[in-house]
């Protein structure tokens, strides 16, 4: 007895709206994302990602280009992005690099009590960008030992 599957989607990329492209193509750039210099200026733009995921940046002109009524949110975030740190110590200076670059801050570096050290870093369009890392690395010390 053969039984069929229904094919499932499967996430494949990222799409962050823009009011500004080359702003948010250059704060995406200091959290390490390969993007090519000269995307500043292009109304589409996207990345691929080493697992295969892609990030895709549109304008708001392009996305009113196919749906005219689409307006700008407005309150809280409802999709937000997180870059994972290779310590609590790069959290902290990853927050304090954009910040001082002129990005705005929103929740400083903290321990939080589900194990990590977080913060909360806002792009150019006001969107929550989570930066975090792992607090207890005795983990991964007594692993390299092994």
């Amino acid at each position: 007895m053969t039984s069929e599957r229904t094919p499932v989607p499967r996430l494949d990329a990222i799409g962050v709206v823009v009011s500004d492209m080359a702003a948010s193509l250059a704060f995406y750039r200091r959290l390490g994302l390969d993007i090519p210099a000269g995307a500043d200026s292009s109304p589409h733009v996207e990345v691929t990602l080493p697992g295969g995921l892609r990030v895709l940046w549109d304008t708001e002109e392009v996305i009113r280009s196919f749906d005219p009524d689409w307006t700008r949110p407005r309150g809280g975030d409802r999709l937000g992005l997180a870059f994972r740190c290779a310590s609590p110590a790069e959290v902290d200076a990853t927050y304090d690099a954009l910040v001082a670059a002129g990005h705005r801050g929103h929740l400083k570096p903290w321990d939080a009590v589900w194990g990590q050290r977080y913060a909360v870093v806002l792009d150019p369009d006001g969107c929550g960008v989570s930066l975090f890392a792992d607090t207890d690395t005795d983990t991964d010390a007594d692993t390299d030992a092994a």
